[in-house]
């Protein structure tokens, strides 16, 4: 009797386990007539083609002629470039990112992936070198003023203090050693390191921030040296879908306002939402 009612119990359970996981399961996500899986979050669904938990708000950041950062915004996490090229007795290694002048700091993770980016670039026969990383907002701000001075006029090619994706520390200008001491143009783009780059940054979690055929969006000149870490799974999602930054951004604004709107919990995407710091220089 007793070995009866210790099957049935088994039994029991046995039948309430399925139940129990198809229900946890059906809280987070649940597949619709085409087959593919759909995120949910409190049962409202994240209609995007990332994850929200697949990307890093701080690395998606935008800093641009309508979207300033914060004079005193400064990112975490910055590192010396140089360090990474260190081994443990402070010797340099064979691999890492060659530079022209410096000392140049980006955030540790962009760092790193540019790093691997370059070693990868190195075992095909490339050599590239950062020449530019990140700017205080007041060392663009010099900048800036140097430049209006000397033309008379913004040119377009130094962009206001605040605006500059080099302060987020993600932006990185990375070049071929034919041009580590010549002034930076469109030609660069016809270097075969430089074309490697645009075909294999994604690849390293880099997106071509300023690309040829979305100048009246970023109103920024095409710049085939400018990589911005975005993370791969970002990048891949950008470089594939020929997007720039900009539009990444007006894409994730409205998935997070349908989320919003459809009673989606604020505190899952509001790390996402920026605001606009005032602009400074807006007497030019």
């Amino acid at each position: 009797m007793k070995m009866l009612k210790m099957l049935a119990l088994l039994l029991a359970v046995l039948m309430i386990l399925p139940a129990a996981a198809e229900e946890e399961e059906d809280e987070w996500s649940f597949i619709d007539l085409s087959g593919e899986p759909i995120v949910t979050y409190n049962e409202v669904e994240w209609d995007f083609p990332i994850d929200m938990m697949d990307m890093e708000p701080e690395l998606v950041r935008l800093a641009n002629k309508q979207m300033f950062l914060d004079e005193d915004f400064k990112p975490a996490g910055l590192v010396d470039v140089k360090e990474l090229r260190l081994d443990d007795e402070g010797n340099n290694k064979n691999g890492g990112v060659r530079m022209v002048d410096g000392p140049w700091k980006l955030r540790k993770e962009c760092a790193e992936a540019l790093v691997a980016l370059c070693d990868a670039a190195r075992a095909e026969g490339h050599e590239l070198y950062l020449k530019s990383a990140y700017r205080s907002y007041y060392k663009q701000a010099v900048m800036y003023e140097n430049r209006v001075k000397k033309y008379g006029y913004d040119d377009g090619w130094v962009t206001k203090p605040g605006a500059s994706d080099h302060q987020t520390g993600l932006g990185c200008d990375v070049v071929p050693k034919k041009w580590t001491d010549r002034g930076m143009n469109e030609d660069m783009a016809k270097e075969p390191e430089t074309q490697w780059m645009a075909e294999h940054c994604a690849e390293f979690g880099f997106i071509l921030r300023y690309p040829s055929d979305k100048e009246e969006i970023t109103e920024i000149n095409y710049e085939p040296w400018h990589l911005r870490y975005v993370g791969k799974e970002v990048a891949v999602y950008i470089m594939e879908n020929g997007l720039c930054l900009e539009e990444f951004y007006v894409q994730l604004t409205a998935a997070i306002d349908d989320f919003l709107a459809a009673g989606g919990p604020r505190y899952l995407v509001e790390d996402f939402i920026q605001t606009s710091a005032e602009d400074q220089y807006s007497r030019y």
